[in-house]
């Protein structure tokens, strides 16, 4: 999802903040790998830009995330990830195997999940919900039969008791 019609500098001058070469860069850098790690972002700020420090990095996105240009996303068993799509109520699909994850629109209405049964108080603004599973890809791989099966003509069988 691209950002809206006013370009990056502009986006970053409505929200309050000091437009640099490394903001710049590490909002492209977001727009063109979403839900990448803070590693991928300084990655390809470097190949953008040349050098940057990681810390430069991270405190770019700190920025962009509280200003609420950038989400900041933590999922069970990853590195933190930064995606460009705010201010929706989008969801994520995630693959147990190789760790692609997709945006998924919200299935139900515009935010069934903000609407919780017993909210104790909380003024409840996001919800995350994750749909674990496997991709397409990882799923053919492992129906794929393997190298040595099919080079062989099938799983090797058992020859115990014959001599």
């Amino acid at each position: 999802m691209p950002y809206p019609a006013v370009g990056p500098a502009d986006l970053l001058r409505q929200n309050g903040v000091q437009v640099t070469a490394q903001r710049l860069a590490v909002l492209r850098a977001v727009s063109d790998r979403p839900h990448g790690t803070a590693d991928d972002v300084a990655e390809a700020v470097r190949d953008d830009i040349g050098a940057i420090s990681r810390q430069a990095v991270y405190d770019a996105l700190g920025v962009l995330v509280d200003k609420g240009l950038l989400r900041r996303m933590q999922l069970a068993g990853s590195s933190t990830r930064y995606e460009h799509r705010v201010g929706d109520n989008h969801h994520h699909l995630v693959c147990r195997t190789c760790g692609q994850t997709v945006d998924v629109d919200c299935s139900v209405s515009a935010a069934p999940c903000l609407d919780v049964v017993d909210d104790r108080g909380f003024e409840v603004d996001e919800a995350e919900v994750i749909f674990w599973g496997r991709c397409p890809g990882c799923r053919e791989a492992d129906s794929a039969p393997s190298k040595l099966t099919s080079a062989v003509g099938g799983p090797s069988q058992s020859t115990e008791g014959e001599k």
